[in-house]
């Protein structure tokens, strides 16, 4: 599913127009991306949790030249469903 039909479908629930299914969406968003530009994280009981880990910095390879390379540490966002979804996902 991606952006586009989300929205049709949040609209289709709710009972409201399009345009606003996608306000109320990219709100979702960009609520949820300026949490975790901030170093907050956001649980939501039941479906899940959205936080920052830190990524250590570790040894790579260039795949072109085989040549060892040292791939600094980052921020990465990450997604942990809840009980509940995970129960959903799996019935």
């Amino acid at each position: 599913m991606n952006k586009s039909e989300l929205v049709s479908v949040i609209a289709e629930k709710m009972g409201v127009s399009k345009k606003e299914a996608e306000i109320a969406t990219n709100a979702f968003i960009s609520t949820v991306s300026t949490a975790l530009t901030e170093g907050r994280k956001i649980q939501l009981v039941g479906f899940g949790t959205f936080e920052v880990r830190e990524r250590a910095a570790r040894k790579g390879r260039n795949p072109q030249t085989g040549k060892e390379m040292l791939l600094p540490g980052r921020n990465v966002p990450v997604f942990k469903a809840g009980k509940s979804l995970k129960e959903a996902v799996n019935k």
